[in-house]
């Protein structure tokens, strides 16, 4: 998919993605979802389906939180209190802490929720508040929420099939 350069991009980037991402996710057998299968977000770590589903979750509520911010107006922490950019392993690592005793049903609804929630507060933004100003460093509101949603579901979705592919059962 290309880059969103306005508005209904990004939401069609967003809508697409997150669709295709919540097939896989919703037909996983909930006894694998638990099991550190897959490469995690830190070299040399493991991770489960349930790990990949909350750091989605936890990148969506951080995305919530600085378009919280940003509407009172109050300085955002880009990426993350206590965090740098060069840190985005550790922060999953933080999301997978943060989500751990969260059931699998459950982290599949604060997803969705969150995803709807930016969805309206993009619907709430015109072309100029999304992609006609820097909003951090050079990056504009809009490349910023789509690098943390449907960048994020298209690389989660990737990591789940190539999994599945190789899953013998499955």
């Amino acid at each position: 998919m290309t880059v969103p350069q306005n508005k209904d991009e990004l939401l069609q980037a967003i809508e697409v993605s997150f669709e295709r991402l919540m097939k896989e996710l919703t037909e996983m057998p909930l006894d694998l979802v638990s099991d550190p299968v897959m490469e995690g977000h830190v070299k040399g770590t493991w991770m489960s389906v349930a790990n990949l589903l909350a750091y989605l979750v936890g990148w969506n509520e951080l995305v919530l939180k600085w378009l919280d911010h940003d509407v009172v107006g109050e300085a955002i922490d880009f990426p993350e209190t206590g965090f740098k950019w060069n840190e985005l392993g550790l922060l999953a690592q933080k999301f997978y802490r943060d989500y751990q005793d969260v059931p699998y049903p459950q982290l599949i609804e604060r997803l969705q929720s969150a995803k709807i929630r930016i969805v309206l507060l993009i619907a709430s933004c015109d072309d100029e508040d999304l992609y006609g100003k820097p909003w951090y460093g050079k990056w504009t509101m809009g490349r910023m929420i789509q690098f943390n949603t449907s960048s994020p579901y298209d690389n989660a979705r990737g990591r789940l099939r190539k999994w599945l592919k190789n899953f013998d059962q499955y």
